[in-house]
């Protein structure tokens, strides 16, 4: 399963970094890339649950716009 998070506040690679980190502390297989140009996130793996990602997202300080 694949959900791509659009996040609005990702200004610089820390921000990316601190996204990603937060988002793979739900689960150490779960395959996460973020592009900082397009201000997403994109994550791989089993049983992804929305509200956990948004959850993630949003304790790292960032907003979600949506997820698909």
């Amino acid at each position: 399963m694949k959900k791509i998070i659009k996040i609005e506040g990702m200004k610089c690679e820390n921000c990316s970094a601190h996204v990603k980190e937060a988002l793979e502390a739900l689960d150490s297989n779960l395959d996460v890339k973020i592009s900082l140009f397009r201000q997403q996130a994109s994550v791989e793996g089993e049983n992804l649950d929305d509200d956990k990602l948004r959850e993630a997202v949003e304790k790292a300080g960032y907003k979600v716009l949506e997820i698909n």
